[in-house]
């Protein structure tokens, strides 16, 4: 599968998982809502969930790190705990 339609489809699960969840909620409801909506769409990935505020400059360089010690092409930073969405996702390419 391409990392293309790969991250369309993450970011699938977490526009299902923010609309039942909404903006306001603790880490571990986005972190729980998020991997049964991608288990249910048979998605593996690696995550990780840092605190829900507005991710700074180390989430960035933390993703990027992965990205490349994995081989990695296309990450996804996203963010929940947003009233929009499309506000919280932030897409990297190496």
């Amino acid at each position: 599968m391409e990392f293309d339609e790969l991250s369309n489809r993450v970011i699938g699960c977490a526009i299902e998982a923010h609309c039942e969840l909404g903006p306001g909620l603790l880490e571990s409801a986005y972190e729980q809502c998020l991997a049964h909506e991608l288990k249910l769409n048979s998605i593996e990935c690696r995550l990780q969930y840092p605190q829900p505020v507005a991710y700074k400059g180390i989430h960035e360089a933390q993703l990027l790190t992965y990205m490349k010690l994995a081989g990695v092409k296309t990450g996804l930073l996203i963010n929940l705990n947003v009233t929009k969405l499309k506000n919280g996702i932030k897409r990297f390419v190496l």
